[in-house]
């Protein structure tokens, strides 16, 4: 059995997905031929379009196209650079210099240089406390506060200044882009109405020549990429809401690499010589968010509200189980906010791990004064009314697909201390705008399950408390100042000691209010066939951070 190690940005926000019918539609005109030389890959995504300052749910397949300034890869693997070819830090940690690739271009021609990377960050800044801040895409205001100045010193050398220490500069996820296409484009239309529908212009290896929505991109390579013109003579990534389409491709030679499969199909699919499979773990993590509002967009019951309550919902949710049922093993049981791949920051928390116990959680919700008063097997708030919770739950674009048995465990155990829950399931778009923020047509909803997949850096494990991000990572609609003021800290921090301690108890604080419920870390089940091209790697078959192996892939 082959093993890669996988990673995954954060794409949080997802659209509405199509149908998979996509398959049989484009079959003729997108089938698999090794002799064409045209790589097909295939994902759980549903990209809604390509402009990096308006959507979450897109860095796939816009990371073929541009470049991060360093990135993930950049700074686990020596070989995978992005638009800067190295960077270092002054003694104080406070000025960070880049060196660009010279002679980069863009895939229009057009020189691609220091002064691209600042404009990229400049027009970020520039928009910040406007009534259209860049803050709803992955191109995003987020960090830049903590910046002095970006400056391009020269063609080849890129400055960023911070206020105060913070590994920002390297651990953003910026998507570069050219100045040339984006300079007359306002910041309304950036957070809006601009699509940059193809073909668009990248400094990364494929560029992307088609997009229809739902269906498949197209890319094609970039003759201007700094290492030369990649081998393959494309790639053709298609979409789908479901793996059964992405299984059956794999069986049948229509397909080069499928990602997001279910623990059955990769079974099965570890039977056919002609195929490889890993697994692996990954920064996802799935969850239980109660609503925590009070006033607008504010649940069913004020039970929501409250942190004993939660708790005690937390002693009825049995992680080992929902692994070993609903994912076939194939994930680690949730606790905290760091995950296991965050080898440095996760911890058990064990000292103060709730554990799977139904007669507790019910005596807790005694306690807490949620009492079944009239015997009827339902219990009632505290003003003695009763309540039944609504459930939400769908698929998020660009993360593992999770079974609908896990939740049917949570609505089981549930029902078993007298909290009755309805579930609505809906598509990924749907779902999405439902646990928007108030200010934008969300909430109303009780319970969520869902999921995120963000980097393992120290702020990113933390962005579910964060009072920032409420309606994108944050979920629940928590806030908590002391929360707030530990992010801050983990933000410029840049001891390894001091950073590990602040994540500690910021994951002690949020556990113990319970905003969230961690279900589980699921591995990434992925799979390729053996034929047609080389160079996949030995660690990682494709990386969920970047582009890699698409820049080297060979035909056989």
């Amino acid at each position: 059995m082959n093993k890669w190690s996988l990673g995954r940005r954060a794409m949080v926000k997802a659209m509405l997905v199509a149908s998979a019918s996509a398959w049989a539609i484009n079959s003729k005109a997108l089938a698999s031929s090794c002799g064409d030389q045209v790589v097909r890959i295939a994902g759980i995504f549903s990209p809604d379009t390509l402009n990096p300052f308006a959507t979450w749910n897109s860095y796939w397949p816009m990371c073929f196209t541009y470049d991060c300034l360093v990135g993930v890869d950049a700074q686990r693997h020596s070989d995978r650079k992005g638009f800067a070819k190295e960077w270092s830090v002054s003694a104080d940690n406070v000025t960070w210099t880049f060196k660009i690739w010279p002679g980069l271009k863009w895939s229009d021609g057009q020189p691609a240089t220091a002064r691209d990377a600042a404009f990229t960050y400049n027009y970020l800044r520039g928009s910040v406390g406007t009534p259209e801040e860049l803050n709803v895409g992955w191109n995003n205001t987020d960090g830049l506060e903590q910046v002095e100045s970006i400056t391009a010193l020269d063609d080849e050398t890129l400055q960023i200044v911070t206020k105060a220490p913070t590994r920002w500069p390297i651990d953003n996820w910026t998507l570069i882009v050219p100045q040339h296409i984006w300079k007359n484009i306002s910041y309304a239309d950036a957070r809006g109405t601009f699509r940059n529908d193809p073909p668009l212009v990248g400094s990364a290896p494929m560029i992307i020549s088609e997009f229809q929505q739902g269906q498949f991109v197209r890319m094609i390579p970039n003759e201007h990429f700094r290492t030369g013109r990649p081998a393959t003579a494309g790639v053709i990534f298609r979409l789908f809401n479901t793996a059964d389409p992405i299984a059956q491709g794999l069986k049948s030679g229509d397909l080069d690499y499928g990602l997001g499969l279910t623990a059955a199909q990769w079974a099965d699919l570890s039977k056919d010589p002609g195929i490889v499979v890993g697994q692996q773990r990954i920064e996802q993590r799935n969850y239980l968010a109660f609503n925590t509002l009070s006033g607008e967009g504010a649940g069913s019951t004020k039970a929501l509200q409250d942190p004993a309550f939660r708790d005690a919902i937390g002693y009825a949710i049995d992680q080992k189980t929902i692994v070993d049922r609903g994912m076939r093993g194939h994930a680690d049981p949730g606790v905290g906010l760091a995950m296991p791949v965050a080898a440095d920051y996760y911890s058990d928390l064990a000292d103060i791990r709730r554990h799977f116990d139904i007669a507790e959680a019910g005596r807790r919700l005694d306690v807490a004064g949620y009492r079944d008063a009239d015997g009827d097997g339902i219990r009632e708030d505290k003003d003695g009314k009763a309540f039944q919770l609504e459930l939400i739950t769908g698929p998020s674009s660009g993360t593992i697909e999770m079974p609908i048995a896990a939740v049917q465990f949570i609505t089981e155990w549930l029902g078993q201390i007298g909290v009755p829950v309805s579930v609505t399931q809906l598509d990924s778009g749907a779902l999405s705008a439902r646990y928007a923020a108030p200010g934008k047509g969300g909430g109303g909803w009780d319970l969520l399950v869902t999921q995120s997949w963000l980097s393992s850096s120290p702020h990113d494990l933390l962005s579910l408390g964060s009072s920032k991000l409420i309606g994108g990572q944050n979920r629940s609609y928590w806030t908590n100042p002391k929360f707030d003021d530990l992010l801050s800290q983990v933000d410029q921090a840049v001891d390894v000691k001091k950073s590990l301690a602040l994540v500690d108890e910021a994951a002690r604080l949020i556990y113990s209010e319970a905003p969230y419920i961690i279900l589980f870390y699921p591995f990434a089940l992925e799979a390729r066939s053996k034929n047609c091209f080389e160079g996949w790697g030995k660690q990682d078959m494709v990386s969920q951070w970047g582009y890699f192996p698409f820049d080297r892939l060979r035909p056989v």
